[in-house]
């Protein structure tokens, strides 16, 4: 069993704000920093810290040789990885807030230029019963589902970020989402546009109810996660910190959840292993670099 990440690589700068910026403010940031970053790159440095081994696929330019290295480095295998040298790098414009919290401005550069012969490439180096990890952040995705599920290979979805496009994809091809709140009201609007997701319990019962054939990890911050399926429930509580930066910690936990139920864990002991994680990764400044190891949140 391998695991493929065809996903994104960022450049991220970081910029450390009093408050978000509104409509027609002009706000001084009071630092910068520059880190690497994507979805798909901290979730592959993710499940590498986390044990797995997994080959990352995407496209970067010359501009981000250097976030090749940083995946070699973390143990993530990057032969697949292919680089344009007409476009920049996809980046991203974070804004750090006092608390913690952060909103994010992406470019996608050349992670809008994977073409379908690139991925054939990729694909045919897996086949029946490896995993696909996918994220919102890159083109040709339904050509990549259609194509990995004819294969035998197993989907994995973080529909991050939640926009028109999702509701083209064959999303009954997908046999885990990963999705916090906004993402999940996202997937329940788009089937009843006066759906009432006004707590944690109707959301949750929501996503059961119109999508019976998919399952979840639904993520809820400060208030833990839940998996669902057709008929389950499984809700796990946050561990307690003091907020740095939460940038990475969706996909620490999406790293260190598949990394314990692929490494035999049940879902109640995944969820735990995953919570623990993000804890840690939510204590630190940075994406990439503030994800764990094993050992750590051993």
């Amino acid at each position: 069993m391998k695991i493929l990440n065809f996903g994104s690589l960022n450049i991220d700068h970081v910029y450390k704000v009093p408050h978000f910026v509104k409509k027609g403010e002009t706000l001084s940031s009071e630092d910068l920093k520059q880190y690497p970053g994507g979805k798909g790159l901290n979730q592959s440095i993710a499940l590498a810290k986390a044990g797995m081994s997994v080959w990352h696929a995407g496209v970067i330019g010359a501009d981000g040789q250097f976030l090749s290295d940083i995946l070699t480095a973390a143990g993530v295998h990057t032969e697949l990885l292919h680089t344009d040298t007409k476009a920049p790098t996809g980046h991203a414009i974070i804004q750090n807030d006092v608390q913690g919290d952060n909103c994010i401005l992406l470019y996608g550069g050349t992670n809008q230029q994977i073409t379908t012969i690139y991925a054939d490439e990729v694909l045919s180096h897996f086949g029946s019963g490896d995993y696909l990890v996918l994220q919102n952040e890159i083109n040709q995705l339904s050509y990549i589902i259609i194509n990995a599920k004819a294969r035998g290979m197993k989907i994995i979805l973080n529909p991050s970020p939640m926009d028109a496009k999702i509701f083209e994809l064959p999303l009954h091809l997908i046999d885990l989402f990963f999705v916090n709140e906004i993402e999940a009201a996202g997937l329940i609007k788009s089937k009843l546009s006066d759906a009432d997701i006004s707590d944690n319990e109707k959301l949750a019962s929501r996503l059961q109810e119109l999508f019976p054939e998919n399952n979840f990890v639904l993520t809820l911050g400060e208030e833990g996660s839940m998996y669902l399926s057709s008929d389950t429930q499984i809700y796990q509580p946050a561990f307690k910190i003091k907020a740095v930066d939460t940038t990475a910690a969706g996909d620490t936990f999406t790293g260190f959840f598949l990394s314990g139920l692929l490494h035999g864990k049940n879902i109640p002991a995944s969820l735990e292993l995953a919570s623990k994680a993000s804890a840690i990764t939510c204590s630190r400044a940075g994406a990439a670099v503030s994800i764990p190891t094993m050992e750590e949140v051993k």
